[in-house]
C-alpha cells in the first residue's frame, strides 16, 4: 500500500507539474496577445491622431476660405449678420462679397415691399436671385447677381 501511494503521489506531482507547465504556457500566450494587442491599439492611436490632425487642418481649411460666411449670409436677416461678425473677424474677400449682395437684396425687399403689386413681382425675382446666389456660394463663386449684383459690390464696399 505504501507503493500504491508513492505511485499516487507521483503522479499528483506530475499532474501539478503538467498543470503548472499548462498554467505558464497560458500565461506566456495570453502575456504575448496582450503585447501584441497593445502594439495595436498604439498604432490605431497613431493613426486617429493624424486623421483628427488631418481633419483639423481640412476644418481650418474650409473656415478660412469665407465659403461658410458667404452661404450664411443667404439665411435671412439673423444669418446676415451672424456672416458679418464671422467675416469681421477673419475678413475674406468670398464672405465679404456675399455679405454685400444680400445686403443689398434685402434693402430691395424692404423698399419695395410697401408697395403692393410691385413689391410682389420684385419679391418673386428677388427669389430666384437669392436661389441663384446661394447656388453659387455653395460652388464657390462669386458670380453677381443679375438684379445689380456689381452694384451692390461698388455701393456696399466698405462691408
Amino acid at each position: 500500500m505504501s507503493d500504491d501511494n508513492k505511485n499516487l503521489s507521483d503522479d499528483l506531482d506530475d499532474m501539478l507539474d503538467d498543470a503548472k507547465e499548462g498554467a505558464k504556457k497560458a500565461g506566456d500566450k495570453i502575456s504575448q496577445k496582450a503585447s501584441e494587442l497593445a502594439d495595436d491599439a498604439e498604432e490605431l492611436g497613431r493613426k486617429a491622431k493624424a486623421k483628427a490632425s488631418e481633419f483639423a487642418d481640412d476644418a481650418k481649411e474650409v473656415l478660412s476660405d469665407g465659403k461658410n460666411v458667404g452661404i450664411i449670409a443667404h439665411i435671412t436677416i439673423i444669418g446676415w449678420i451672424i456672416a458679418l461678425i464671422m467675416n469681421g473677424s477673419n475678413r475674406t474677400e468670398f464672405g465679404s462679397f456675399y455679405i454685400r449682395q444680400m445686403l443689398g437684396f434685402c434693402l430691395i425687399g424692404i423698399v419695395t415691399g410697401w408697395i403692393p403689386i410691385l413689391g410682389f413681382i420684385v419679391a418673386l425675382v428677388l427669389l430666384v436671385a437669392w436661389i441663384m446666389s446661394l447656388i453659387s456660394a455653395l460652388g464657390g463663386e462669386m458670380k453677381p447677381s443679375f438684379l445689380l449684383g456689381n452694384q451692390f459690390q461698388d455701393w456696399f464696399k466698405g462691408l
